[in-house]
């Protein structure tokens, strides 16, 4: 069976993400969506919100499954009998990091990285960005699933 992961933090989800997530699901048998747990990072929502938001998010997506991870990706490959890491490149900036992480992923572990580039109308996209717009009262509405923009609404509005 073709097992692919899918890492990130997700933190929100956007529409680029489930793009990726949709595009991988029709190259592996199984997609693993895999939320990083980062004690050192202050997340919006907690990894748990975020896996419960993923699994609303990809349950149209048939051979999709959320799970979440803490340490070396490629233990975690190891681990789950992953075959290929997938991830979304938005820019050549993007390449430049993700491709030493693929090479180093590839060389402690022999785990293969496959890049999709990412669609156009989701190349300027980011986590970051779409929480830095709604944290300020900007419209997110298209930049991330309904149910994100619901999750974040409600997020928001208990912390003000």
């Amino acid at each position: 069976m073709r097992v692919a992961v899918c890492p990130g933090s997700f933190d929100p989800v956007t529409n680029g993400h489930f793009d990726v997530f949709e595009r991988a699901s029709k190259m592996a048998d199984q997609v693993i969506v895999a939320v990083l747990i980062n004690r050192t990072k202050s997340s919006l929502f907690s990894v748990e919100e975020r896996i419960e938001i993923l699994t609303q998010v990809t349950a149209p997506l048939g051979n999709v499954r959320v799970d979440s991870f803490y340490g070396l990706l490629v233990d975690y490959c190891q681990k789950n009998e992953v075959n290929a890491i997938v991830k979304g490149l938005r820019a050549v900036s993007d390449f430049d990091y993700e491709l030493q992480m693929a090479q180093m992923n590839f060389r402690l572990a022999g785990v293969e990285t496959c890049f999709i580039s990412t669609n156009p109308l989701y190349s300027y996209l980011s986590s970051s960005l779409v929480k830095e717009v709604a944290t300020h009262g900007g419209d997110v509405k298209g930049l991330v699933p309904d149910i994100v923009l619901k999750r974040l609404e409600d997020k928001l509005s208990s912390t003000m």
